[in-house]
């Protein structure tokens, strides 16, 4: 089955077309071309035209060409690099980073594309029934994901279901609440659930696209997200500059305040149920395949974001997150206090770390140099660590199969849901409803079997259930964009982040309120009037 992007790319030449609604700023919605939506929307082929338009800004600068996943994986506690690029976001100072506004307008753009795809091919005839439910099912859900990622980075947002027309032309539309905003990504998830096809159906689409077992586990995903955040209680994290054990007593996290939790918990666990009882998911046998450009699109890979070498739909991850760069070595990788926090023989650090690399330059390089016994000789090469930091990086595998390796922009792809999260999320929400079931237990050591470490302790109380849980998600998601939203829907950001305070590589960890939410772009705070200032501190 061909991926989605084959398709994007051959209908490129159409985006000024289907894109009517895109643009450059939030809230925005100028036309690219003189092509109205009556004249354009006519087919099936028009159809699938313009909801591979609504896919394509994800390949952009506004989203995860960079600055989607600069501003999420690069803020976190387990995350360490290079100064010249983790000294803005990375550091907790995000405007001075040049992308520092993009994700709010890749996601509107999002938005004003999929409302425009949701508002006319509903009214096309010249289509297959089942793939128009389809195309606005993908709608649906892309405007769904979109919303789900602006609350959590900026708190509530303003509401834009509808493009901008002679019946609908106010542009300054006031923030909803956090609630508000919620209940749109709940409502489109769920309208996404009853017209998106299962993986493997014949009219599901090709692999990139999203499908009904992918809008479930987003339902699930949002009702963790929200029950989580409203939750009371302690979370116990491994960190500060001694990697001890610290209790913290959460925060709940502004907006969801009186909601209950419980409820939503049980939703999240029977959603994730569904998934599970019902998906053709399963877990990639070996760590190491599941990133190989074999392992692409497989039943644990539920939602990839695609590339293609030689094209415009491709990414610099490779060569921000890889031991061996273009810049010589890669400038991301994990910190040492996060690697102790894996066992031994855990393929996840066993497999999934560059223990033995050479450097663009030519350097042999090992990592730890606290296990030289067992990677300093390789295959009668010596590795020749110099003692400094430049040798202890814990670089990830994740992003390092590609076509080149030796090109800046290359065919990585990105996971944006896999099915061990879902794993996870069932086990978290299960503690949370009914405490350490066997159920509970058996979704969570499914994860940690198939990564070769051991049972999770028994006979844990739920606190200790869900602490164990919290770090086993920042074992399995390690520099998959997750962590820093994990702490801060547990309301612990800040505690986890200013215990460490100055991190490996000298990176700033230290945080106030104001990295609790992103800034508002200033584009939007001088066009929208509705918007009366900015988030808390900026």
């Amino acid at each position: 089955m061909k991926a989605i992007s084959t398709y994007i790319i051959a209908l490129a030449g159409l985006m000024g077309v289907v894109s009517m609604s895109s643009c450059k700023k939030a809230l925005e919605e100028k036309p690219y071309s003189f092509y109205s939506p009556e004249n354009f929307y006519r087919n099936e082929s028009d159809a699938k035209a313009a909801i591979n338009g609504v896919y394509n800004e994800l390949y952009t600068y506004d989203l995860y060409l960079q600055p989607f996943w600069n501003m999420t994986i690069l803020d976190d506690d387990h995350v360490s690099g290079a100064d010249w690029f983790l000294g803005t976001t990375g550091a907790g100072n995000p405007q001075a980073y040049f992308g520092w506004d993009r994700p709010w307008v890749g996601c509107y753009a999002i938005i004003a594309r999929a409302n425009t795809v949701l508002e006319n091919v509903v009214n096309i005839t010249n289509i297959d029934p089942d793939i128009k439910n389809r195309i606005l099912g993908e709608a649906y859900f892309l405007r769904g994901w979109a919303y789900f990622q602006l609350v959590q980075l900026y708190g509530g947002v303003p509401l834009r279901l509808k493009s901008l027309s002679a019946e609908n032309p106010e542009t300054s539309v006031p923030r909803a609440t956090v609630k508000e905003t919620y209940d749109v990504v709940i409502n489109d998830f769920k309208a996404a659930e009853t017209m998106l096809f299962p993986l493997g159906h014949a009219k599901a689409g090709e692999a990139g696209r999203v499908n009904q077992g992918v809008a479930k586990a987003f339902l699930a995903k949002t009702y963790l997200t929200m029950a989580s955040g409203a939750s009371t209680g302690n979370v116990t994290v491994r960190g500060g500059t001694d990697n001890g054990y610290y209790t913290y007593v959460k925060d709940v996290v502004k907006g969801l305040e009186g909601l209950d939790a419980k409820a939503y918990y049980t939703l999240a666990r029977d959603k994730a149920n569904e998934v599970m009882t019902n998906g053709p998911y399963s877990l990639t046998t070996s760590w190491k395949d599941l990133w190989s450009i074999a392992g692409r699109n497989s039943k644990e890979q539920m939602w990839e974001l695609q590339s293609l070498a030689g094209t415009a739909f491709v990414n610099n991850l490779s060569a921000y997150f890889s031991a061996r760069s273009t810049f010589g070595q890669g400038a991301v990788w994990t910190t040492n206090n996060h690697y102790n926090d894996y066992e031994d023989a855990d393929k996840r650090v066993l497999e999934g770390v560059f223990h033995n690399y050479q450097t663009l330059q030519g350097t042999y390089i090992f990592y730890p140099s606290w296990q030289a016994t067992q990677y300093k000789v390789v295959n009668g090469i010596t590795y020749n660590n110099t003692g400094s930091t430049t040798a202890e990086r814990a670089y990830v595998i994740k992003y390092s199969s590609v076509a080149d390796p030796n090109v800046a922009n290359s065919d990585a792809f990105f996971p944006l849901l896999r099915y061990s999260e879902v794993l996870l999320m069932y086990a978290e929400a299960e503690n949370e409803v009914n405490g350490a079931t066997l159920a509970a237990y058996n979704a969570l050591n499914a994860v940690r079997g198939r990564a070769n470490a051991s049972n999770a302790p028994a006979n844990m109380t739920p606190e200790q259930f869900r602490s164990f849980v919290l770090a086993e998600r920042a074992r399995e998601f390690n520099l998959e964009g997750i962590r820093r939203f994990d702490l801060m829907r547990w309301g612990i950001y800040l505690q986890v982040m200013n215990k460490i305070s100055s991190g490996q590589n000298n990176i700033s960890k230290v945080r106030s309120l104001k990295n609790l939410l992103l800034p508002l772009p200033l584009n939007e705070l001088n066009s929208n009037t509705a918007i009366k200032g900015n988030n808390p501190g900026w």
